[in-house]
């Protein structure tokens, strides 16, 4: 069977800057040696004179974290975190600030290096240190790298003599597009940090891996809040966009099956597959179902789940947000649906030639 799998829809992850600064700065060029151009590096950290340029730039850095889904580690194929050069680079700035103009000028090196397919743009470096970020309620320092690759033309209109007047500024870049990013947190040293990340690419897939699998090397993490969220959505789409290849359900009956998988989750300190299936799912059938959309899940993105693991609250919490228990009734009505679905009734009226549910209840609230 062709499940058409998709990556489950998760709430964003909590990164957030309102009490964050940024430290130190440093701008470095970068350019792709397969077509002959070479990097350029700056002789020291960027002086920051103007109070504005400060704003707009964690602006530009650190905005587009705002609505990342995954949180990575940094890895190794050899399994080695040492051999990871932008983990041992980071490390030298977390441990010995004073050389961090030192390891932006390595971590420019290391990515003129990976920058091997013709496709690849140049474009500035932007290595930076910032205090206070927020990433799942922590509060931690951070270090952004970031490249920018794609300019663009801007007009500018001023007062002249009582008109006005146009100028334009050529190559500039718009900070409200972030090209390629990635924050790595000061935390979780001994297995790769933790790191989000930023790449918006369309000069094909193999001009667009080069920035997560050869500069960062990075993988999903795949600690209690990853597999906490990532069962839940994966449930989440195999209710809403595969039970109907095998079964008639109502959306009530779909409702329920997700308020059922919620509370399994928030009453339980560890999830257990067959515990799961059994008393949420209950068909055997749509159990069996479940348990090869979410082996085909595994296979196709490399991400396995196991079958025991610790519930994280936190991960609860966030993909209660994307749980929706509305039934949606033309434009007139919406009813959440919360508890017992067998206290609601759907049918059909041969006179009104309509749809309608019944309701049952004691008493209002």
């Amino acid at each position: 069977m062709d499940y058409g799998l998709k990556k489950p829809t998760f709430a964003p992850t909590m990164v957030t800057y309102f009490e964050a600064s940024l430290d130190t700065i440093s701008v470095h060029h970068v350019g792709n040696p397969s077509i002959n151009e070479m990097y350029s590096l700056s002789d020291g950290p960027l002086e920051l004179k103007d109070e504005i340029i400060p704003d707009l730039l964690m602006d530009y850095f650190l905005k587009p974290f705002e609505k990342v889904n995954e949180v990575y580690h940094l890895t190794h194929s050899s399994g080695d975190l040492n051999l990871n050069e932008v983990h041992h680079f980071v490390s030298r700035i977390f441990e010995h600030k004073e050389k961090f103009h030192e390891a932006s000028e390595l971590i420019a090196k290391f990515l003129y290096k990976v920058t091997t397919h013709p496709n690849i743009k140049s474009g500035e470096l932007y290595v930076v240190y910032f205090n206070k970020v927020q990433i799942e309620g922590n509060l931690l320092d951070a270090v952004g790298i970031f490249k920018s690759e794609n300019k663009e033309t801007y007009l500018k209109v001023y007062a002249d003599k009582g008109g006005f007047q146009l100028d334009y500024e050529e190559n500039a870049i718009n900070i409200n597009k972030l090209d390629k990013g990635v924050l790595i947190f000061d935390i979780e040293k001994e297995n790769g940090y933790k790191v989000v990340v930023v790449d918006k690419n369309n000069n094909g897939h193999d001009a667009a891996v080069y920035w997560k699998d050869d500069f960062l090397q990075l993988k999903i993490r795949n600690d209690s809040f990853h597999q906490t969220s990532n069962t839940l959505g994966i449930y989440k789409n195999f209710v809403t966009q595969k039970l109907d290849d095998e079964f008639e359900m109502s959306k009530a009956d779909k409702i329920d099956l997700l308020n059922r998988s919620m509370k399994y989750f928030k009453e339980k300190d560890t999830f257990d597959m067959d515990e799961f299936t059994g008393e949420v799912i209950g068909n055997p059938k749509a159990i069996e179902s479940f348990k090869t959309f979410k082996n085909q899940y595994e296979q196709e993105f490399d991400s396995p789940i196991a079958d025991t693991f610790e519930i994280s609250g936190n991960a609860v919490k966030k993909q209660a947000r994307v749980y929706k228990s509305v039934l949606k009734l033309d434009k007139n009505f919406h009813i959440y649906i919360h508890g017992n679905k067998e206290l609601i009734e759907k049918g059909f009226d041969d006179d009104k030639r309509m749809n309608y549910y019944k309701v049952y209840f004691k008493e209002e609230a």
